[in-house]
């Protein structure tokens, strides 16, 4: 076999001097990332403020949803033809319990009649049906004819409930 070839001396000392090759530092990313923690910051205050504006209308809308769930109790007095008389007139009284809910008791207390109509039509969508039965049928102990009118009015009571607008 052949020998190894051996540098010279002066290779093999310059060789032994040498150091390990200097590492720079790390770049920091400490300039660019505040600007993220900006961003999320930000970001996380609107979600917040998201959430308490949807948190603050599930609670102004308390009314309603009590309002709907009595109105479905109704439906069943409606669909009972023991109790169909009384949920007539608690028809009435639960769209003016509505109304009280959302509006000052002085605007609504003393409105009845055709101003009671006008004022439900001009805060929400009402229907004939409902309408008819706010006019004259209300006091008629009971008189709505057949189920299709019952349906009707319940459906209109009910569209009115949801969908009408209260002015801040």
């Amino acid at each position: 076999m052949a020998e190894e070839a051996r540098p010279d001396p002066i290779t093999e000392a310059a060789l032994r001097s040498l150091k390990d090759i200097a590492v720079p530092q790390p770049v920091s990313w400490m300039p660019q990332t505040w600007g993220w923690l900006a961003l999320a910051l930000i970001l996380l205050a609107a979600i917040l403020l998201w959430g308490l504006l949807l948190y603050r209308r599930w609670r102004r809308n308390a009314y309603r949803r009590e309002a709907l769930r009595l109105l479905d109790e109704l439906a069943g007095d409606f669909r009972n033809g023991q109790t169909h008389a009384g949920a007539s007139a608690r028809l009435g009284e639960l769209l003016k319990r509505t109304a009280l809910a959302a509006w000052p008791r002085k605007t609504i207390a003393a409105v009845s009649g055709d101003e009671w109509v006008g004022f439900l039509s001009s805060h929400g969508e009402i229907g004939d049906t409902l309408k008819r039965y706010l006019d004259d049928l209300e006091y008629r102990g009971g008189a709505i004819p057949g189920a299709d009118v019952t349906d009707d009015l319940l459906r209109d009571a009910r569209r009115w409930i949801e969908r009408h607008h209260v002015s801040a």
